[in-house]
């Protein structure tokens, strides 16, 4: 067990003695890991698309997947190290803690990426289920005699929430010399919903085109309108099914065990 943990301790103390060799400054020699390490995190490869989920979400800048990988990479390094001395302070085997470690570390890093993506799912759901309430007032607007722009600049500022902060990266990326259609097509290429696509596609359309944008942003509302009974009632099954569970699995044998519980006691009543 003492050689197993000098062991570990000479592999972990690796990264030490190198920062030790590299200069006598502590803080330089940490701004030189992190500087190395975003250098790393930005040459690998993004096969799991945590770019584009990070921009989803509003992260655009490179710092912001750098400081993804650097705090996923962390996490799993703290926890292996963690896990490999408290196994070894218990007494079990060197490798076989380092293996476990190694395993733990992999759960932790595919847990992150995970939970990044429930992260996502939860942006889009919150922003389909404004959506309505967002077209149904950039109606209105447009109806009163407002511009699209003029519109979905009033919306950003006077509403909450995320899909009135996506109207506001889109007047700030006009505002920075973009065309609206171009601005607007980056959002709905930014936001992964077929519903905001689908709709900027046809605002997009119709500003090109010329049409009547009162009529297709009444279209849309209504067709975002629908869409959101169908979830809610989808919800409400879903939920009425897990109320399930418990009435069938728990309540009602309990009811039939009280129902039937006096007359296997009188059987053996007459039984004795």
């Amino acid at each position: 067990m003492t050689l197993s943990i000098i062991c570990a301790a000479l592999i972990f103390s690796i990264p030490g003695a190198y920062l030790i060799a590299r200069g006598n400054n502590g803080t330089h020699s940490a701004t030189e890991l992190h500087n190395s390490a975003a250098i790393f995190a930005r040459k690998t490869r993004d096969r799991s698309g945590v770019r584009s989920r990070l921009e989803e979400l509003g992260l655009i800048n490179e710092s912001d997947y750098e400081n993804f990988r650097i705090r996923q990479v962390l996490y799993c390094l703290a926890s292996s190290v963690i896990t490999i001395f408290v196994l070894l302070f218990l007494g079990k085997p060197f490798m076989s803690s380092i293996i476990l470690s190694i395993v733990i570390a992999i759960i932790l890093y595919f847990y992150m990426d995970r939970e990044l993506s429930m992260k996502v799912k939860k942006f889009r759901v919150q922003l389909e289920s404004e959506f309505p309430a967002i077209i149904e007032m950039l109606t209105l607007a447009i109806s009163a005699g407002e511009t699209p722009l003029t519109a979905i600049m009033r919306i950003s500022q006077s509403a909450s929430g995320q899909l009135p902060q996506e109207f506001a990266r889109v007047v700030s990326e006009v505002k920075a010399g973009s065309s609206l259609n171009i601005a607007l097509d980056s959002m709905g290429r930014r936001i992964k919903s077929v519903l905001i696509r689908r709709f900027v596609d046809a605002l997009v359309t119709a500003t090109l085109r010329g049409a009547p944008l009162v009529e297709v942003l009444t279209r849309h509302a209504s067709e975002a309108r629908s869409v959101q009974r169908n979830r809610v009632l989808s919800a409400a099954g879903k939920a009425e099914i897990s109320m399930m569970i418990p009435v069938v699995f728990l309540i009602l044998p309990i009811s039939i065990l009280f129902a039937l519980w006096p007359s296997l006691a009188n059987l053996n009543l007459f039984a004795g």
